[in-house]
């Protein structure tokens, strides 16, 4: 029986699934998204697998994603240093929106009356105020009286010192059996309390509907004779569904990470190294960045307006899918997103019900989208997506088609500086890169993105409709530690920056043939943000200090003539990547309407306008584009006049 690797990515309109078998080969499936019990879609997806004996099942979820948009965790009890319990409410006091004085942060995830002050404190130096039995007896006594459903601990400088923060944990599971509890010093053990206190209450709020979800998976998975799921973190590697359930934040990207994980796969195969990635799906717009055929991973951010401030593959999320509305605003202009049709009613295009204009009936109209039967079992029907642009372009009293081209320039509008924020804001320019275009709308907008950035080749890659989920099929397993140092570089010579490095990867399990590699946080002294710089045993710091000086020249422009400091280190164990084999193997067919790519060889030099069907997405070629089929399985679209 043959031996499958698995990957199934959960999106706002479909589920994809992905199987890699031992020789490489890649079999495919798209359902429709069940929202309201995404295990529901995902179960639907593995009984179309039929025959193979699925060895490996990966996953991405949106989980954790829709717990922080929707507001619908946990209710989080916090244990925080008294006169730092309004931290959250806090901030770091910038503004949401710097000209919008209407704008405001979202509130933080626990509410100001759930916070426990206790009289304790750790500096630099030590202990300044011990933590007495009866501070800890209150803080039992107050945590008992508000009933929560997990508590977070997040005391001043636990990252340096973690003996307070245990010492309130163990008496609070002595009082409270079965209580989840969340330790700072576990979640995110570096400086910055805010960063720290937020990601460790990040961590507290989604972590019991996370488990509670995975659980559900597993035994839908099980039944089905699948063994139990590893999923895709924020950071772009597996972990299983056990360190997965104690890991929920690091869930909040999980998704998005694997189209990028599969992206710089087949980057690597086609030869290139720098790439852009935009991956359009039915509800958003994810963009990214691979430099040297890696992912680009990033110390954190914002996710829902929460920051989580643990390792994630660089991906920014803008509203411009293609189940993305149309709409007038109270000014009469013409606006696209952020309200979505989703999976459910799904464009008037889909024919279930949906009665808005989206951007997936703007290409219809246009002729962009020609194939009958899509993805998922949906029959194009393409007079009521006329209908439903036309409403629409009666408001504005203009052509319908006007009125479609213009949705989606605006889409790409969006996603292009969202694409130059991830680029230019790093140093990179776009036309330093190749565009991979993927998901279901990816290649239908790729010139017209190019074209607003300037780049002149674009690589349209093998299983674009579902290369998120070849990402799952195919990513390694990876377990990560992070450490807080806070030494100048220069004050580390060899022999205590390898102590350093070996503290990192104290306790992370690993087999015989994993890879191992760290990441020092570095800035300079007197700085508010950090770079990540590669590191190996062996450096030292003075070796750190130029090759983070090297970096912040390509990042930022300049250097500083000022001594450097290393905030704290993270080491990442990783198994090897699931063999994948991306070629071409059958034929490709040609019609009056459309190329219809079915993975095979085929010669002809395609010059648009034109359309190409791939499976699971469509390819359209503007004019002054010439496309040709690649190698690998993909197609390559230039520029006319450009080479790649």
């Amino acid at each position: 029986m043959t031996s499958l690797s698995v990957g199934i990515d959960v999106g706002g309109t479909y589920t994809d699934l992905v199987a890699v078998d031992a020789s490489g080969a890649v079999t495919t499936f798209k359902v429709r998204s069940t929202p309201a019990d995404q295990s529901n879609g995902v179960a639907a997806s593995l009984a179309l697998l039929g025959g193979g004996r699925v060895d490996r099942f990966v996953h991405g979820t949106t989980v954790a994603t829709n717990m922080l948009l929707e507001r619908s965790g946990a209710r989080v009890a916090l244990v925080a240093t008294e006169g730092f319990t309004d931290l959250l409410l806090l901030a770091r006091q910038d503004r949401a929106s710097l000209y919008d004085l209407s704008r405001h942060h979202p509130p933080p995830l626990v509410a100001r009356e759930d916070v426990v002050g206790v009289p304790e404190r750790i500096v630099p130096e030590g202990v300044h105020i011990p933590l007495t039995d009866v501070a800890i007896a209150h803080v039992v006594g107050r945590v008992k009286a508000l009933k929560a459903d997990v508590v977070a601990i997040a005391l001043l400088h636990a990252y340096a010192d973690d003996t307070h923060e245990r010492r309130i944990a163990e008496a609070l599971r002595n009082a409270l059996p079965g209580m989840q509890i969340v330790l700072s010093s576990e979640v995110f053990p570096e400086i910055r309390e805010y960063e720290r206190t937020a990601t460790t209450v990040a961590e507290a709020y989604l972590r019991p509907g996370v488990a509670y979800y995975l659980e559900r998976l597993t035994a839908r998975a099980t039944s089905l004779g699948v063994p139990a799921p590893g999923v895709m973190t924020s950071g772009g590697g597996m972990r299983t569904v056990e360190q997965a359930a104690r890991g929920a934040a690091s869930l909040a990207l999980s998704g998005p990470a694997g189209g990028v994980v599969g992206a710089a796969a087949v980057v690597r195969a086609a030869g290139f190294a720098n790439a852009l990635t935009v991956d359009i799906g039915g509800t958003s717009a994810d963009v990214g960045l691979i430099l040297d055929g890696e992912p680009l991973v990033e110390p954190g951010g914002r996710v829902a307006g929460v920051p989580i401030a643990l390792p994630r593959v660089l991906v920014e999320t803008v509203s411009a899918g293609g189940g993305s509305i149309g709409w007038i605003d109270d000014g009469g202009a013409l606006r696209v997103g952020p309200r979505s049709a989703g999976a459910v009613p799904g464009p008037a295009a889909f024919g279930r019900g949906g009665t808005q204009p989206t951007v997936t009936d703007a290409h219809v109209v246009l002729g962009h989208i020609t194939a009958h039967s899509l993805s998922g079992g949906v029959s194009l029907d393409a007079a009521a997506a006329r209908e439903a642009i036309t409403r629409l372009a009666a408001q504005l009293n203009a052509e319908p088609e006007r009125v479609a081209r213009a949705m989606i320039d605006i889409a790409d509008a969006a996603v292009a500086r969202a694409l130059r924020r991830v680029s230019v804001e790093r140093g990179v320019s776009p036309r330093d890169c190749v565009l991979v275009p993927f998901g279901g709308g990816g290649p239908l907008h790729c010139c017209g993105l190019a074209d607003q950035l300037g780049m002149h080749t674009i690589f349209v890659p093998p299983h674009a409709g579902v290369l998120s989920a070849v990402g799952l099929a195919i990513t390694p397993e990876r377990r990560e530690r992070l450490v807080s140092v806070l030494a100048r570089a220069e004050d580390l010579d060899r022999a205590a920056f390898s102590e350093a490095l070996q503290r990192a990867a104290h306790g992370v399990a690993e087999g015989d043939s994993w890879q191992r590699t760290w990441t020092a946080r570095m800035r300079y002294v007197g700085q508010g943000f950090e770079l990540d710089v590669a590191a190996r045993d062996g450096d030292d710091g003075h070796v750190l200090a130029e090759r983070f000086g090297g970096l912040h020249a390509q990042r930022n422009g300049f250097t500083l003539n000022a001594p450097t400091e290393i905030v704290g280190i993270r080491h990442v164990a990783s198994g090897p990547a699931h063999h994948i084999r991306f070629t071409r193997t059958a034929r490709t067919s040609w019609n009056a309407a459309a190329a219809v790519d079915d993975g095979g060889t085929f010669e002809t030099v395609l010059r648009g306008p034109t359309v190409v069907v791939l499976p699971g997405a469509t390819l359209r070629i503007e004019k002054g584009w010439t496309a040709t089929p690649h190698v690998t399985g993909g197609w390559l679209v230039q520029k006319d006049g450009e080479t790649a």
